[in-house]
């Protein structure tokens, strides 16, 4: 028996908490995909901080989108979360990531089956706990967020459907179309060859390569499609980071790359669906690196050797065939990324690009 009020045999409805950065939400919806295939179909709301909204609202696997008003709310804005959490309703907490204003969220909204990972003090504010140590980093964090959500469908008594696979993102092919069209009319790119987006910022949420690093791994990787279809290059930028973008497009320039700006757009959102053009996304440990891989884009990720951000921690969700990373050495120190070997990772950029199919880099 559990600590839901759900009627039997009805849609449960699901409260799933993960207000913190933009590539921690990208690596929860494997787990909304996951909770949405079961039966009966539960109702699937999430609590998410403003700025990843626009991406809650185009995610497939969410019906309600609630604002999470963050640490820093007035009182005012904070009573009026608990009263719209009370209001719903909801059978059951899913907390991701938990925090004590959560777990006290969950708490004084009365909801009955609270669930989240087994961290320190935090868990006492939850009825089901499920151990993890994800501080080992022994598995991708999109792995432990699924988890958790079997976990939740488990105590709810719903039926799993099978596994969902890649992409968690499904959008139609006429998007990819769609936007390959739009950039072709912006930039003038050659809609047979190559697309390759990199996006050289961090959000300052994880140490990525620098300009000079990120361009000469370009030069390398030009140099090995030399006469059988150079990629095309787009470089993207988030908020403040037009600079950086700048500094890595100049010097390719100068050494004859296409390499072209993505033009500004409209939002989050807009920028998100521009990421479905490209045949392969380039970047750091980054929330748009994670947009890539729930559309199942091929990827090219950068990490540094912290333990807590491993290559595969923050794997990406795309299908294996899809994805690269690369790391420092052994031993080398948690912020140094100058010890990655560039030329090993054009190489095998290379060898992805080459292997991906015809009709994937000529946009059809």
């Amino acid at each position: 028996m559990t600590a839901t009020s759900a009627a039997p045999g009805a849609s449960p409805r699901l409260l799933v908490v993960r207000n913190d950065k933009l590539g921690d939400f990208m690596l929860a919806w494997p787990a909304l995909a996951r909770l949405k295939a079961a039966s009966p179909v539960p109702q699937v709301s999430v609590l998410v901080p403003a700025y990843t909204a626009p991406m809650a609202r185009l995610c497939p696997w969410v019906d309600q989108v609630l604002i999470d008003p963050g640490e820093h709310a007035s009182r005012t804005e904070l009573r009026r979360l608990l009263a719209a959490v009370k209001a719903a309703r909801f059978d059951a907490l899913l907390t991701l990531f938990s925090t004590p204003r959560i777990g006290w969220l969950g708490w004084r909204a009365g909801i009955p089956l609270r669930l989240a990972p087994a961290t320190k003090w935090v868990q006492l504010f939850y009825n089901r706990r499920v151990v993890q140590r994800r501080s080992r980093s022994e598995k991708p964090e999109y792995r432990y967020n699924q988890e958790l959500a079997e976990a939740l469908l488990g105590e709810l008594g719903l039926i799993p459907d099978a596994a969902p696979e890649p992409p968690y993102w499904p959008l139609p092919a006429s998007e990819r179309g769609a936007q390959r069209r739009r950039l072709t009319e912006e930039l003038g790119l050659d809609p047979v060859r190559p697309w390759v987006f990199l996006h050289g910022g961090s959000g300052g949420s994880a140490v990525n390569l620098s300009s000079a690093q990120f361009a000469r791994l370009v030069r390398e990787v030009d140099a090995r499609l030399a006469g059988e279809g150079r990629a095309q290059w787009v470089l993207t930028a988030g908020p403040g980071e037009t600079a950086t973008a700048e500094a890595i497009a100049a010097p390719l320039r100068e050494a004859g790359i296409e390499a072209h700006h993505l033009p500004p757009r409209a939002g989050l959102d807009d920028f998100a669906h521009t990421l479905a053009a490209a045949d392969l996304f380039v970047a750091g440990s980054t929330g748009p690196l994670h947009i890539a891989g729930c559309l199942d884009i091929a990827t090219a990720g950068f990490y540094p050797a912290h333990r807590s951000a491993t290559p595969l921690r923050w794997q990406t969700c795309n299908r294996a065939g899809h994805r690269l990373a690369f790391c420092p050495p052994e031993g080398a120190g948690e912020q140094e990324m100058t010890s990655i070997d560039l030329d090993a990772a054009a190489a095998a950029i290379s060898d992805l690009l080459r292997r991906l199919p015809a009709a994937v880099t000529s946009g059809s």
